[in-house]
């Protein structure tokens, strides 16, 4: 089960509205092209914004925010610098989905059983 960025879930919610980018956009007295690379994961709201997506899009913004994975990425790249074993194995892992050889739902299984296997 993968699950949507928030860009993606912006998206989706916007569509279910049947409202334009640009219509939200202005709505929420943003940028149309800042919405868009929102949309597109090039970009992050503020709290501020994210706050006015949410009731905008007449969603709790704990729905967005579930969608928002910037802590763990930045969490994965601080780890990633300090230990080059682990940006070995990142590296290989992503290089083995992308080529199809695992889905990220494999991946995700193998990770949870091997933490549950270093527990003991």
């Amino acid at each position: 089960m993968a699950t949507k960025t928030l860009g993606e879930t912006i998206r989706e919610l916007r569509g279910k509205m049947d409202v334009s980018l640009r219509e939200l956009a202005k709505k929420l007295d943003i940028s149309a092209p800042f919405l868009s690379d929102v949309e597109l994961g090039h970009r992050y709201p503020s709290d501020e914004v994210m706050a006015k997506l949410a009731k905008a899009l007449h969603v709790p913004i704990e729905e967005l925010k579930q969608h928002d994975h910037r802590g763990s990425i930045s969490d994965l790249k601080r780890l990633i610098d300090t230990d080059p074993g682990l940006g070995f194995a990142f590296r290989t892992a992503v290089d083995d989905v992308k080529q199809g050889k695992i889905s990220t739902e494999q991946l995700a299984q193998r990770l949870k059983k091997g933490s549950h296997g270093s527990k003991s």
